[in-house]
């Protein structure tokens, strides 16, 4: 960051708690904690809405008949065998074809909340 700026934030003391166990945990200052924070939800909310603008043309160029360069490219034929490690795992069913039903979805708070523990009972 070449320019920093100074924003009084206020948070509920349980948020703030929170943010001081797992900055003190990460072994990065409370500021510093709270400015990657910012960040990582900013990259993902961009992400988001870079992801969806591609939904649309998609769906758009979908609907004209023009062909999906992605399933062109997941269709293709031929190419080079997987590298070591790359192999899919014995029995693996490609999605949306598994006969289980799919477990729910993780909300992006639900792998924020995993993170956190992992984080936690490392540093511990």
């Amino acid at each position: 960051m070449s320019t920093l700026t100074t924003y009084a934030l206020r948070l509920p003391k349980s948020i703030k708690a929170a943010a001081e166990r797992l900055s003190k945990a990460d072994g990065t200052s409370l500021n510093q904690f709270v400015a990657t924070a910012v960040a990582e939800k900013i990259a993902v909310l961009e992400a988001s809405a870079f992801f969806e603008l591609r939904a649309e043309r998609a769906r758009a160029a979908a609907a004209r008949g023009e062909p999906s360069a992605l399933l062109a490219i997941l269709n293709r034929t031929g190419g080079e065998p997987p590298r070591e490690g790359d192999e899919l795992p014995e029995g693996h069913v490609p999605s949306g074809r598994s006969a289980a039903p799919a477990a729910k979805a993780k909300t992006p708070a639900d792998k924020s909340r995993t993170v956190a523990r992992k984080v936690a009972k490392k540093r511990a």
